[in-house]
Parts: structure tokens; C-alpha cells; sequence
């Protein structure tokens, strides 16, 4: 096993008196699909938000191949090669592919912007995905399918060299001709060598792309399993119970209000 890419140590957060993240452990290696699954309000926001410079911590560390970081700003991790693909996509509606995934990150030259340098790169990037599904990256976003919207967010964030990318829920919506393309996309992200976050509520998702799959239960790591050795039933206890069988936190800890 390689080492992983991104470490979270002991990670603590509260907000007032509400103890939200728990001595959390959360790690992501490169070349493999690493799933962040639990049920609303288990934490996996917060925790990402803390990774993602959003919301500072209160004790413990966070590394980057293997260099403590301090994610002060969201502009931190961007700068270590970690970019997050949220639910809402945050695309524009009214621009089309190339200048959607160039957005804030617009090329010049002599003053002016590079529109045929930028398309090629446009292009590039997602046939570097093997993405077949768009026919032209000067189509607007607005006349693209979820599959489609999804499948240019993720070649947006991997466009820059990035070597961790955060997946929140990119399944959600979608038919299941959408699907399969993007969970494909999914897992060749990860071919390709980057670490990948997973964050679904969708098991069968979950088991079918990921290598390793770690369940938040209030605030803490009820555990971290490998999807081969896993199914459903055991992943849907540890959300909803933080344990299952032997595995999982002690019934004491579980007991515990957040």
C-alpha cells in the first residue's frame, strides 16, 4: 500500500458548544477511491470544509504528502493540488464548456484572453478522461444533461494539475445511463493516479467504485472498511448505528450524544 496523500489526524470541531467532528482520522491514497459515507448531520460537510480551508479547526493536524498544512484559506488547498466538486456544481448556465471550466482561471496573452489556447486545453482534458459524451466544449451549459454538467464540473477540477479531487454526491439525479458514465469517470480519475473522494449516500455506488470506504457515525469514524470485503447491510449499520458486529465504535462511545 503506497502511503496516503492526504492525512487527517485527531481532527476536532465545534461550532459553540456542539462538538461536531470527534478526534476524526481520515485518510486518502493515491490511485484509489476513498467513499466518505453517513447519515445527515454525521459531519462529512464539516470535515470537508475544514480540508477545503472553509472552516478552521480546533485541534488536530492535516497533511499533504506528507507535510503538515495549515488550510487557512480556500486558497491553500487549491494551491496543493486538492480540488472539490460540489453538489451544486457551481457551473454557469449561460457560458459555455471552455469558459466554465476556465472561470476565475481565464488565460491571457498580451492583455487579451487566449479563447483557442484555453479550448485546446479544454479539450484536452477531457479527452484525458475519455469522455465521449460531449460533442463540442463550446456548447453552453444550459443546453447539457445532469450527466453532462456533472462529467464537465470533474474535468474542471482536474484540469489543474490536481491530485486529490472531493466528489460530493455526483450521482444524485442522475438516470442510470448518466450514472454508469460518471461513476466510469469516477474510477478512471483514480486510474490515473489521483486520490478521489467519494461522498454519496447511494451504497450500491459506494460498493461498486470505491476501494475503501469510511463511515462518520455522529461526528466520529465508526470505521474504515475496504468495499470488497464489505456490502450494504454492514455500511448502512455503521451509519446508522456506528457499529456493526464487532466493528465499528464500542457501544459506550456510540451511546455518546454528539
Amino acid at each position: 500500500m503506497s502511503d496516503p496523500i492526504l492525512e487527517v489526524s485527531k481532527l476536532n470541531k465545534s461550532f459553540g458548544p456542539v462538538h461536531v467532528l470527534h478526534d476524526v482520522d481520515f485518510n486518502v491514497y493515491p490511485g484509489e477511491v476513498t467513499a466518505l459515507v453517513g447519515d445527515n448531520g454525521a459531519g462529512k460537510s464539516t470535515l470537508v470544509k475544514c480540508i477545503a480551508g472553509i472552516y478552521g479547526i480546533d485541534s488536530g493536524e492535516i497533511r499533504f504528502e506528507g507535510k503538515p498544512v495549515v488550510m487557512s484559506d480556500p486558497r491553500v488547498p487549491t494551491g496543493l493540488g486538492i480540488e472539490f466538486v460540489y453538489q451544486d456544481l457551481a457551473l454557469a448556465d449561460n457560458l459555455d464548456i471552455t469558459q466554465n471550466m476556465f472561470l476565475g482561471r481565464e488565460i491571457r496573452r498580451f492583455g487579451f484572453l487566449a479563447d483557442g489556447e484555453m479550448e485546446r486545453k479544454a479539450r484536452g482534458a477531457l479527452e484525458s478522461l475519455s469522455v465521449r459524451t460531449v460533442s463540442s466544449v463550446r456548447q453552453k451549459v444550459a443546453n447539457l444533461s445532469g450527466g453532462q454538467r456533472q462529467t464537465v464540473a470533474i474535468a474542471k477540477a482536474v484540469l489543474w494539475n490536481s491530485k486529490v479531487v472531493f466528489l460530493d454526491e455526483p450521482t444524485a439525479a442522475l438516470g442510470v445511463a448518466q450514472t454508469r458514465q460518471v461513476l466510469d469517470l469516477v474510477r478512471r480519475l483514480a486510474d490515473a493516479g489521483l486520490g478521489v473522494v467519494l461522498i454519496s449516500h447511494n451504497m450500491n455506488d459506494v460498493l461498486e467504485v470505491s476501494d475503501r470506504i469510511a463511515a462518520l457515525y455522529l461526528g466520529r469514524v465508526a470505521a474504515e472498511v475496504s468495499a470488497k470485503e464489505s456490502n450494504t447491510t454492514q455500511i448502512v449499520e455503521l451509519i446508522t448505528s456506528g457499529r456493526s458486529g464487532d466493528l465499528g465504535l464500542s457501544a459506550a462511545t456510540a451511546d455518546k450524544p454528539a
